[in-house]
């Protein structure tokens, strides 16, 4: 049996930037103390989820991909052989700006980049005013604990995106969030199990917890956690994180149950894609 041991983590802001990037450097000393290969953080990890005002004073966060940030995780991943997936906040040049996330390998090489395609526009979830939608497609990157691809929150609502990924070779599907209560509850239950088990292959879901009270006052809201891995059948891997407090969570992949779905339920065989054309007309 081949097994990845996968690492997810949810927080809160701490109030300023360079705290919240010191507490995820200890999340990946913690995950590497108990043997985790790969680790993902929450959407825009860095900062707060600025999304729920709209004020460009925020834009003052974004930094390119690659840059110093990505820099600083490469050394913690090669030196605690680690894959690290790393949600930025970037900046291609000012005034284009993107909700990315970088990936680096257990080596510490930046393997590339995969930026937010699909973005909200609604109460709470202002995105448009701080990012262009993605350009990059749905690219699958070689990591050391195999074949990696990314969704990020809101991409999740869309089944073509997961189907891409699939299609493309993904093996484990990151989708780092920031989720709140109301609209996505449900959905959240629902979609990622969905996604894994209609393509055969895991899906790691870090979402933010808590309120950020501390950077927004009244307007702030309180997400819910409850970060999970789902394995290609659609089961959980363990329990959800919890609803209320920080947390690492651990889970151990067994990567040959890909191929056990996918022989079972033979999706990608039986495809139609021939009869698909009105799910990409304008």
């Amino acid at each position: 049996m081949t097994t990845v041991r996968a690492a997810l983590t949810q927080t809160t802001w701490t109030g300023d930037e360079e705290s919240m990037v010191r507490k995820h450097e200890d999340f990946v000393r913690k995950a590497a103390a108990e043997g985790a290969q790969v680790i993902c953080f929450q959407e825009l990890f860095h900062g707060p989820y600025f999304g729920i005002v709209q004020d460009s004073k925020y834009y003052d966060f974004a930094q390119p991909v690659p840059g110093p940030l990505t820099e600083r995780f490469a050394k913690l991943a090669a030196e605690h052989h680690m894959v690290i997936i790393l949600p930025v906040y970037e900046e291609e040049q000012p005034g284009i700006y993107y909700n990315t996330a970088a990936v680096i390998d257990a080596d510490g090489t930046y393997l590339g980049k995969y930026r937010k395609n699909h973005l909200p526009h609604v109460d709470k979830f202002w995105e448009k005013f701080y990012f262009r939608p993605g350009n990059l497609g749905w690219p699958i990157f070689d990591t050391a604990v195999g074949k990696v691809g990314l969704n990020i929150c809101y991409d999740r609502h869309f089944p073509e995106s997961w189907r891409a990924l699939g299609l493309n070779g993904a093996h484990l599907v990151f989708n780092p969030n920031a989720s709140k209560p109301g609209l996505s509850n449900r959905l959240w239950e629902l979609e990622q199990p969905t996604a894994a088990a209609a393509n055969g292959y895991y899906v790691v879901v870090p979402n933010r917890v808590g309120s950020e009270a501390n950077e927004f006052g009244d307007e702030a809201v309180n997400f819910y956690g409850t970060s999970y891995v789902v394995d290609p059948q659609g089961n959980y891997v363990g329990e959800l994180g919890s609803g209320s407090e920080e947390e690492l969570l651990i889970r151990d992949l067994d990567m040959d149950l890909i191929r056990t779905a996918r022989n079972s339920w033979q999706f990608y065989r039986d495809r139609r894609p021939d009869a698909y054309g009105p799910i990409v007309a304008p």
